[in-house]
């Protein structure tokens, strides 16, 4: 019989192999007979630490033990009785179940193997790489049996992993001093592990370059190149400023089209072979926990970035069965983004003060509308930073939640078990709070009970898809409101778009003529009831006075493109505002429910500007252009 010293290896608690390959050569070789074992007596049989009378006597043992109503393992059983050690028996169940306690300090990580998890992962995850052989990953882990986790790192790095249970409070000092030696990978995902998608769609292209339509659906999701490509493309599109990526399928032999929305505007970014239309889909749907088999009908999900080794970014993604069976992919990149100060959303400075002095009140209804995308989440959290002190209790209720603030109490609303924006409204009516931010009013219910709260001593912000402050008075009687609370409850209505800002660094001006002047002087009083010649000629004095250079000069600026705004001569976005204050006027129209175009008269007597005219203020700033406030509003 073989000597038990030999046989087994040393006990799991205390394995220590002096480098990665003395380790891969004790994992890739198991005992011939242990590892084969169907039973752990069995085992212990065959490493030479139990004869098979012993293990006779132990089931005996344990028989009559059942039979009085007692459960105890085997290898307890035989431990108790003498026939082998507490360590001789942990050996055996490691060697049995292919699973060691290993001490990292021995060991040296292997460059290649830490290529494959990035740092920010390896930290997060506490997981450590250490030997990278073919197709396989040893991996040592706090919890070698985590299924969940073993999944997503066999996702992130495309290997068949081996893990490995790393000794207690050794793991974490040893991915630290891992990575602390390759600086290359300090910058998160590893340099090695992830191409640009340019040049991985070059591999792809040399790959199979006479890959013929019939092979177009041989491609798998878990492809190694594929995998890293969709990774790269998200990568990208975060770094530039997208907001989200479009993912276009035809039918072969045409190309899967990727176009990223920047600034507002989609552009053409990157064309695919044909053959990877539906693995690339059924990747992105893994990544969403959607269903791969489902192509019929839409799907929505979530993408958690960082748990593919990205930067901490959430991924809303949307699937839409088109025609012969393809679907295409949208994913909207939720960056969980900080807020901006209130002076830096774009107002203008008799704006702002006003909008500032309105939300410091401590009850009634203030407003954000626009149509979809026009940064109305932005404006309201903005106000509210603006308020969020220590004395105020801030709930908001989000779908979803977007942008995170410390002191606030934000709620996700999940309209599918009955969690509304109503039913939140509710909840935070029983929650003693001061300001109540609801992401949207969607229905009578939702308007009806903020009306309420905000006429009971609560500061209430919301938002409604209305192009305009005086539609949006028209749009909330229509559905039903009581007009003499609603009067009573409105503080203001701020209406938003944005626009494109003209990138500082290539921007060129050029001297504005009496022509161009007179043009602009009349649409921006084309609003009104005084757009005479007198009227544009007062205009066009109040322009020099305030925006004119030394000698009164105004002028225009018009796009150009610098590697700073990759050619487009626009770099980010800037909002136009009208901000309409509730006074005795407007609360007379709204208890009589007069139409939008008397509000807006009313509103524009007061002093109100109207986006057209804010739009143009920031143009004569050299913010913008004409062409982007032209196309972003109505007069």
């Amino acid at each position: 019989m073989t000597d038990a010293s030999t046989s087994a290896p040393p006990p799991a608690h205390s394995f220590r192999p002096q480098s990665a390959e003395a380790l891969w050569r004790q994992i890739s070789t198991p005992h011939p007979t242990v590892g084969k074992a169907r039973h752990l007596g069995e085992a212990l049989v065959h490493a030479g630490l139990l004869s098979t009378p012993d293990l006779a006597e132990g089931l005996q043992a344990q028989q009559e033990e059942r039979g009085n109503g007692v459960q105890r393992p085997i290898g307890q059983i035989l431990v108790d009785r003498g026939a082998l050690t507490q360590d001789q028996l942990r050996s055996v169940i490691a060697t049995w179940l292919g699973e060691y306690t290993v001490h990292p300090g021995d060991i040296t990580p292997e460059a290649p193997a830490l290529a494959l998890i990035p740092r920010a992962v390896a930290e997060r995850e506490s997981v450590l790489p250490l030997i990278a052989r073919e197709d396989a990953l040893v991996l040592l882990m706090a919890d070698p049996w985590d299924r969940v986790l073993i999944d997503e790192i066999r996702f992130l790095t495309q290997r068949r992993l081996i893990p490995l249970r790393a000794a207690p409070g050794t793991l974490m000092p040893a991915i630290h001093k891992a990575y602390r030696t390759r600086p290359a990978d300090a910058g998160g995902a590893a340099a090695g592990a992830r191409a640009t998608s340019q040049e991985l769609l070059t591999n792809l292209a040399t790959a199979s370059p006479d890959a013929d339509t019939e092979q177009a659906d041989v491609i798998s999701e878990s492809d190694n190149t594929l995998v890293r490509l969709i990774n790269s493309v998200i990568d990208e599109a975060i770094s530039h400023r997208a907001s989200d990526i479009h993912i276009e399928t035809e039918p072969a032999p045409h190309n899967v089209r990727v176009r990223l929305r920047i600034d507002g505007d989609l552009v053409p970014y990157l064309e695919l072979p044909a053959r990877y239309r539906f693995a690339m889909v059924a990747r992105i749907k893994i990544m969403a926990s959607m269903d791969i088999s489902e192509h019929r009908k839409p799907q929505d999900g979530k993408i958690d970035f960082a748990r593919f080794g990205g930067p901490p970014v959430e991924l809303r993604v949307v699937t839409v069965p088109t025609s012969r069976g393809l679907e295409d992919v949208v994913l909207r990149l939720l960056a969980g983004a900080k807020p901006l100060p209130l002076e830096n959303i774009g107002l203008s400075q008799s704006n702002l003060l006003a909008l500032r002095a309105v939300v410091q009140k401590s009850y009634g209804l203030v407003l954000v509308c626009g149509p979809t995308g026009c940064g109305k989440t932005t404006t309201l959290h903005s106000v509210v930073r603006d308020i969020n002190t220590a004395g105020r209790k801030i709930w908001t209720a989000e779908d979803p939640i977007e942008i995170t603030q410390e002191g606030l109490r934000q709620v996700q609303v999940n309209p599918r078990i009955g969690w509304t924006f109503a039913a939140a409204m509710r909840t935070f009516l029983r929650a003693d709070p001061d300001v109540i931010m609801i992401g949207e009013m969607r229905d009578e219910e939702t308007a009806r009970i903020a009306i309420e709260a905000s006429l009971t001593g609560h500061l209430v912000l919301s938002t409604l898809h209305t192009n305009s402050a005086p539609e949006s008075i028209a749009r909330l009687l229509e559905i039903g409101l009581d007009p003499f609370n609603f009067s009573d409850s409105l503080l203001a209505i701020l209406a938003q778009r944005l626009v494109r800002r003209l990138c500082t660094a290539c921007r060129e001006p050029r001297v504005a003529d009496d022509d161009m002047l007179a043009g602009l002087a009349s649409q921006y009083l084309e609003s009104g009831t005084h757009n005479t010649a007198e009227a544009r000629q007062a205009q066009i004095g109040r322009w020099r006075q305030q925006y004119g250079g030394a000698q009164g000069e105004l002028r225009m600026w018009r796009p150009v493109g610098c590697a700073k705004c990759e050619g487009h001569g626009y770099h980010g976005r800037l909002g136009i505002h009208e901000l309409m204050m509730s006074d005795e006027a407007i609360r007379q129209h709204i208890r009589h429910r007069a139409p939008a175009s008397d509000i807006r008269h009313s509103a524009l007597t007061a002093g109100m500007l109207t986006l057209r005219q804010d739009g143009i203020e920031k143009v004569l700033q050299g913010l913008t252009d004409m062409s982007e406030v032209v196309a972003a509003t109505n007069l």
